[in-house]
């Protein structure tokens, strides 16, 4: 599909003209600001089109209604008739009202066709080079960083009704895929049983434990199959690939032909096959836990330390929005995080501000290397039956010494390396530990004497953990509090708790939107706040030279 020439012009027998809205109206700033930025990158745009074809729709417009959407919490159907009717979206996006409208599912080939080509990001990079063009934003400057969950666009299945509607689609694959070949004998018993019938939710469950057996059992023996047809391309289909791992994920399947449920299942395991990418996640213990089925989202924020004036509208913007499986951690996300900034023009932040899941020795000591400050609390180090834990000890992890609390040096220190170049040091006290007054609160009632293991940066993480007891720490922590905010902002006002697509590429590129969208917000409302601030100025001079008179 081509794509006609774009006119940057506005029509000659436009409806809207530039006298209808005020200067700080937020949809004239739009069409100056944001529009204008989104028209920089149409070229990117246009690689998601071939040079063959009907003229397709204008992607710097569709790309400007998808800001809108999500500026403005309405769907595909909606949007287009916003285009059709509303004064202030046509005058945004450079459209006249009754033109031609294209049909609402243009937006989800648009979508398409972004996530095929990994242009998700290209609109919110382009709204944050225009942030930093202006000022707003540095290219290394201070943030604030913090992840919050998202559920996905699935229905909560259990293990049950996940591996019989995973054996339902393979079947319905196979059935189109494999339909040279001469079908089983057991082809049309679990046609009927699968595709044909439904579970009944009433069922004992006595009656459940047998079919969730049963149907382990008719997914080895449809893989068995599908494993001696001699054409190999029919085991890759995706369906049938879904079906091994969700068997694997859910049974034992050797020694014996006959598969063994498992207790539990791992990590990142499917939960429903229509969208295998949604992981279970659970954060939290007891009361406080939360479990969901989706991603997880990772979002930086600019850090201002001025602070602001009276109904000053805000002057920190999102620097990048990463989306990653929920079972990943916050650890891996601050990484994905830089790899993306750093794709997008910014450099690493001076100053990162952070939970304690972000916070390790390792990070500690890289940042430290790198002449950055990651400024968050440490989490505490385990602490069994009330004895004394690492952070008791002083320690010296270059030097191999440590100080017991009862003021003894340790005996004997051994380096342990572990697989993936993982280095731990085990301190030892021998003698000291038999006349110790503190031996009940120091050594296990089956220890002969006290053994300490840590890390090799282990040194900066104990500074942190006696850093962050200071006031001026607890100070400094403060300004991470504001993600907070903003990410209940993006949660109520743009849609960010849960997907509207599937999968991990469409879910990219939501958030990417979403946080293109609250960056426009923010900075049309900074706009509209600083004219009206130059009005009233401009207004307050002359009564203040008449009052001098």
């Amino acid at each position: 599909m081509s794509l006609p020439r774009l006119s940057t012009q506005s029509p000659l027998f436009a409806t809207v003209t530039t006298d209808f809205f005020a200067p700080e109206d937020r949809y004239r700033l739009f069409a100056e600001k944001i529009f204008s930025l989104i028209l920089r990158v149409r070229p990117a745009l246009e690689g998601a089109y071939s040079t063959k074809g009907r003229p397709g729709l204008e992607p710097a417009v569709l790309a400007g209604v998808t800001v809108l959407q999500f500026l403005e919490g309405v769907p595909d159907r909606q949007a287009a008739q916003m285009l059709r009717y509303h004064l202030g979206w046509n005058f945004a996006l450079n459209c006249t009202i009754g033109q031609s409208v294209f049909h609402p599912t243009s937006l989800v080939y648009f979508r398409a066709r972004l996530a095929q080509k990994n242009l998700g990001g290209v609109v919110f990079a382009q709204v944050l080079e225009g942030l930093v063009e202006a000022g707003l934003v540095e290219r290394r400057g201070k943030q604030r960083l913090d992840s919050t969950q998202m559920l996905g666009l699935v229905a909560r299945m259990s293990r049950l009704e996940c591996m019989r509607e995973t054996l339902r689609l393979a079947l319905q694959e196979l059935a189109k895929s494999a339909a040279a070949f001469a079908p089983a004998p057991w082809w049309p018993l679990l046609w009927e049983r699968y595709v044909g019938s439904k579970l009944d939710y009433r069922t004992e469950s006595a009656v459940l434990k047998e079919k969730m057996d049963q149907a382990g059992a008719d997914a080895v023996r449809v893989l068995g199959w599908v494993g001696q047809l001699s054409d190999g391309r029919i085991a890759q289909g995706f369906q049938t690939q879904l079906l091994k791992r969700v068997l694997e994920e859910n049974f034992q399947c050797e020694p014996g032909p006959i598969p063994v449920q498992r207790p539990a299942q791992p990590t990142g395991a499917v939960h429903n096959p229509h969208e295998p990418q949604a992981q279970w996640a659970a954060k939290g213990l007891g009361k406080h836990k939360k479990e969901h089925v989706g991603y997880k989202v990772q979002v930086a924020e600019s850090v201002v330390a001025q602070g602001l004036a009276p109904q000053e509208p805000t002057r920190a913007f999102l620097t990048g929005v990463a989306t990653q499986p929920a079972s990943a951690s916050d650890e891996a996300g601050a990484e994905q995080m830089e790899q993306e900034q750093a794709a997008m023009g910014l450099d690493q932040p001076t100053e990162l501000y952070v939970d304690g899941a972000y916070v390790s020795g390792q990070k500690l000591a890289q940042a430290q290397a790198q002449g950055r400050q990651l400024i968050g609390p440490a989490q505490a180090p385990p602490q069994r039956d009330g004895r004394f834990s690492s952070e008791d000890f002083q320690i010296e992890v270059q030097q191999r010494r440590a100080i017991c609390p009862a003021g003894k040096p340790s005996a004997r220190c051994g380096r342990l390396e572990e697989q993936g170049a993982k280095v731990n040091y085990r301190f030892e006290w021998t003698d000291h530990c038999q006349s110790c007054p503190m031996r009940a609160r120091c050594v296990g009632k089956d220890q002969p004497h006290r053994t300490l293991l840590v890390g090799q940066y282990h040194s900066p993480l104990q500074a942190r953990r006696q850093e962050q007891k200071t006031q001026a720490f607890k100070e400094k922590c403060r300004q991470r509090n504001a993600i907070e905010g903003t990410q209940s902002e993006l949660v109520r006002a743009h849609g960010l708790r849960r997907a509207r697509y599937r999968g991990i590429d469409k879910v990219r590129l939501q958030n990417y939107f979403i946080g293109a969208a609250c960056n426009a917000k923010r900075w049309i409302r900074r706009i509209a706040w600083e004219m009206r601030q130059a009005k009233m100025g401009a207004r307050g001079a002359p009564e203040a030279a008449l009052a001098g008179t």
